[in-house]
């Protein structure tokens, strides 16, 4: 090392590097010492913190970007984030996934901590988030404690194209879910979860129970699916949530809000199907907005096997529903709604033709239904959110079997006010209902009844820690005929990591005894004994569902069971001259257990789905023991693969499984064969125009070319068909397009 010294010649080598070290010393001494001049001006300026609570109807929504001026910062599982700002007036913008975007001003002061609460409005998205409200949380479904099945916006248009004036298509792909075919001279349907019988599947409209407390089995053959934006599905025992009439499950069918295009969808089947459904959106000012779904349906009577009994009954069937919405953007929200539908339904044996037994028996019900309905919420100043709904609707029934015509009438009252917030990591709800009932039935008085149940209920559901969420609920109904019911329930979500999510649940529920169930409506009120000496049915049980995320690959599996005490069944009695139904409660409990598997895969265009079932029901076997409980598959499963392009169009296969299920009153088996259906999906777009052809039950199965549908003899109440176990209008074709305007 070579030292300089003062008196040296200096180093021309050394000098200039010597210089720049020298000089760029001292900048960076200048920048630091303006650096730290300017910091402890900032230092200087006074700061605040802001807390900002993210939320969607009172409940936390993790996970948004919340960010102001620079300073960003993500809400966690309580939904809140925390910015540190200088003191003044900001812009605080707010985003999630699932959520419209939105931005607030907010004001920090000085040395202390301001609250903001930001309620989010919700985003109709493809393939993203879903936000589910028939839980009462109104948060995205990964976060529910309680398990939802969500069916999104374009799974619901997919299906939309194979049955336009019907929801039996779409739902029957759930898993868990089964289509039960009833009524056999009109071809009605009720929807099955988890095993119970369909009277226990409680159907909302906008949380709103616009097809009645019990829907007959023709609601779901009368509501089209244009106008919905998701599906939430609740399955298992409801009660806390929901009251009596829940202790299969929730469906809630969610409407789209008034955004988008007009639409109009035509179809045609090759037997005799037609449907003419639109759809419009509007905006009458930024906070008054508007939809109006209407359509028009037919179907002709048709005979595939050429008996003489029409196993496709024919109906005209016209309904229109308006929509009025008013958002003010700061969490107060109004929805009015209103619906009529009217149908004329005909089957049983065609004109000229009889049963074997000799005489004709001609079956035909004419359905006129309206209704009313209103939902609400307001979020106040301290968090809080105030809601209320209420509707009402009366439907009445002509019905006429052979030369006898019944009449009743329905009618529907419903009113509920709640409260709700969140507070340090807990999101709760208090609420109360009031339920009216009423059948009202001048051939048969002793079935008429007037239900009237008032209720108060509440649920709390905490995030107790990042890997775990808790909500307990529990509802108090009392019952003017049968009671009063405590209906609890706890459910659990826990993460353990690794892309795995497990959910438990347990309840209790009831439901009061309705006379018009399956069997009822299929040979009339007139051949129903008085209704006395019935009970309750109360039910209990629990579940358990796992799930797993990685990429592309979604596999989940539930295991379940339930057991329902007094369960609701018929018999035939001689009390008179002539056979009669009759309701009784039976002593022993309906058992169910079961487990679903579930696994999808998302590969950009190609989408796959496997799903299985299994089932067994078991009840009270009159003659001694216990015996499979009626109409429920032990087994079923689904295969399916769509490809699917939005510019283009789509095509797809599906393959499903019906097993063994034990039938009662057949005169030819005790229980039905196993049978699959095959069906090819295709659709091709032309800019807004879609053009699509559907091939259903490829394989032609028909319960007739596996006995005679009719028959030798009426039964003893005078029901010349079987029960309905398997397809009845075989392979069927069907061709349409769907316009945008």
């Amino acid at each position: 090392m070579r030292i300089l010294l003062a008196e040296d010649e200096p180093d021309t080598r050394t000098e200039r590097p010597m210089r720049h070290l020298l000089a760029s010393a001292a900048i960076l001494s200048l920048c630091l010492s303006l650096t730290g001049a300017g910091g402890a001006a900032l230092a200087q300026e006074p700061t605040g913190a802001l807390r900002v609570r993210v939320r969607h109807a009172a409940a936390p929504i993790p996970g948004a970007r919340v960010s102001s001026e620079g300073v960003v910062a993500g809400t966690d599982l309580r939904g809140d984030a925390r910015l540190r700002l200088p003191v003044g007036e900001h812009r605080v913008a707010i985003a999630r996934l699932g959520f419209a975007d939105t931005t607030v001003v907010a004001t920090v002061p000085a040395g202390s901590e301001a609250t903001l609460t930001v309620e989010l409005r919700e985003k109709t998205l493809e393939a993203e988030a879903l936000v589910v409200t028939a839980t009462r949380g109104a948060t995205v479904v990964e976060e529910q404690p309680i398990r939802v099945e969500a069916v999104p916006l374009e799974e619901i248009e997919e299906n939309q194209t194979i049955a336009p004036g019907s929801l039996t298509t779409l739902l029957n792909e759930l898993p868990g879910v089964h289509v039960d075919q009833s009524v056999p001279g009109l071809g009605g349907a009720g929807l099955r979860m988890r095993g119970m019988p369909a009277r226990h599947t409680q159907v909302l409209m906008d949380g709103l129970p616009l097809l009645g407390a019990e829907p007959d089995a023709f609601g779901l053959l009368q509501t089209p699916p244009l106008d919905l934006a998701r599906v939430e599905v609740i399955p298992g025992i409801a009660s806390a949530l929901y009251g009596g009439s829940a202790l299969g499950g929730v469906l809630n069918l969610v409407s789209k809000r008034p955004t988008g295009d007009p639409m109009v969808l035509a179809n045609a089947g090759s037997l005799g199907e037609t449907d003419l459904v639109g759809f419009v959106p509007g905006r009458i000012t930024p906070r008054w907005g508007y939809t109006l779904t209407g359509g028009a349906h037919g179907q002709r009577r048709e005979d595939p096997d050429g008996d003489g009994w029409a196993e496709v009954a024919g109906y005209r069937r016209a309904e229109a529903r308006p929509r009025l919405f008013w958002d003010d953007g700061a969490g107060r929200s109004l929805l009015l709604t209103g619906g009529y539908t009217a149908e004329n339904r005909r089957g049983g044996t065609l004109p000229g033709r009889t049963l074997p037994s000799g005489p004709a028996y001609a079956e035909g019900l004419d359905t006129r239904r309206a209704d009313a309905g209103l939902a609400g919420h307001a979020l106040t100043g301290g968090g809080l959110l105030l809601g209320g709904r209420a509707s009402v609707t009366r439907q009445s029934h002509r019905r006429s079997y052979a030369e006898r015509v019944e009449r009743d009438r329905q009618t529907t009252g419903f009113a509920e006010a709640t409260l709700g917030g969140s507070h340090a990591g807990h999101t709760w709800v208090l609420g109360s209902a009031l339920e009216v009932d009423a059948l009202s039935a001048p051939v048969n008085r002793g079935a008429e009844y007037r239900y009237v149940t008032p209720g108060v209920f509440a649920q709390d559901e905490a995030v107790l820690a990042d890997w775990l969420t808790v909500a307990l609920s529990a509802r108090v109904d009392h019952q003017n005929r049968y009671g009063t019911f405590l209906s609890p329930r706890v459910s659990a979500l826990v993460r353990p990591g690794g892309g795995l999510t497990v959910r438990a649940s347990g309840g209790t529920g009831w439901a009061a005894p309705r006379p018009l169930i399956e069997e009822v409506e299929a040979v009339g009120l007139a051949k129903l004994s008085p209704v006395q000496d019935l009970r309750a049915e109360s039910a209990a049980g629990v579940s358990l569902d796992a799930g797993w995320n990685a990429g592309p690959l979604e596999l989940s599996a539930s295991v379940f069971g339930s057991r329902v005490r007094h369960p609701l069944n018929e018999r035939t009695v001689r009390t008179g001259p002539t056979p009669m139904l009759e309701l009784y409660s039976m002593a022993g409990p309906r058992e169910t257990r079961g487990a679903e598997l579930l696994a999808h895969v998302d590969h950009g265009v190609l989408q796959l789905l496997a799903s299985y079932t299994y089932l067994d029901a078991r009840e009270e076997n009159p003659s001694g023991g216990r015996r499979w409980a009626e109409r429920v598959p032990r087994k079923a499963g689904e295969v399916g693969a769509i490809l699917e392009d939005e510019e283009v169009g789509r095509v797809g296969v599906e393959w499903a499984y019906t097993g063994k299920m034990r039938i009662e009153n057949d005169p030819y088996r005790g229980f039905t064969r196993p049978f699959s259906e095959l069906n090819f999906l295709a659709a091709k777009s032309f800019g807004e125009t879609q053009v699509f052809f559907n091939a259903l039950n490829l394989l032609d199965v028909r319960q007739s070319r596996y006995d005679p549908l009719l028959r030798p003899a009426p039964s003893a109440v005078g029901q010349p068909a079987t029960d309905l176990w398997a397809p009845l209008a075989g392979r069927v074709f069907n061709v349409g397009v769907q316009l945008e305007m």
